[in-house]
């Protein structure tokens, strides 16, 4: 059994797991957060991906003990209450998901690609960066058009880059 302390979306979080346990099972087994979706359990979907130490991760990917001490920020933790974060509101006003599963883990990695170009993004660019992230519904063209939206928002510098 290990040990796990971690702050889960600016909460302390102390939990006892099997020594196997992964992180994306801690978050909807043992924390309740079901916004992380598990889509394929081999990494390649990316429809689990959170924020660790603010870096995009594919949380089946790793052990929760393996984080344990560090800072994760889920689907649920962007918003600020009721108000959406700029990723989240480019993908409802651009139509950005079709069924919606793998809308949490591409909103993640689209605040992750953002973080990482600071200097702007265009569209190659953004699909390059999507490639470990999979949509079965749709084109990706409405996905690429809200994380545009949403880096424009967010270099704006009147908006958090990330989830605090």
């Amino acid at each position: 059994m290990a040990d796990v302390k971690l702050t889960v979306n600016g909460r302390k979080i102390a939990k006892t797991v099997p020594d196997r346990t992964l992180l994306v099972t801690l978050l909807r087994d043992e924390i309740g957060l079901t916004g992380t979706h598990v889509g394929c359990d081999t990494s390649q979907c990316g429809a689990c991906t959170v924020h660790i130490d603010g870096n995009a991760v594919k949380s089946c990917t790793v052990l929760a003990a393996q984080v344990s001490g560090a800072e994760v920020v889920t689907i649920e933790g962007l918003a600020k209450g009721d108000t959406l974060h700029p990723m989240q509101e480019a993908f409802r006003t651009h139509h950005g998901l079709q069924c919606g599963f793998c809308t949490p883990g591409m909103i993640m990695m689209g605040v992750d690609i953002v973080n990482r170009h600071p200097e702007g993004l265009d569209e190659e660019t953004i699909r390059k960066e999507l490639e470990g992230n999979i949509c079965r519904c749709t084109g990706y063209h409405n996905i690429v058009k809200a994380i545009g939206a949403a880096a424009e928002e967010m270099s704006s510098g009147t908006t958090q880059m990330a989830a605090e």
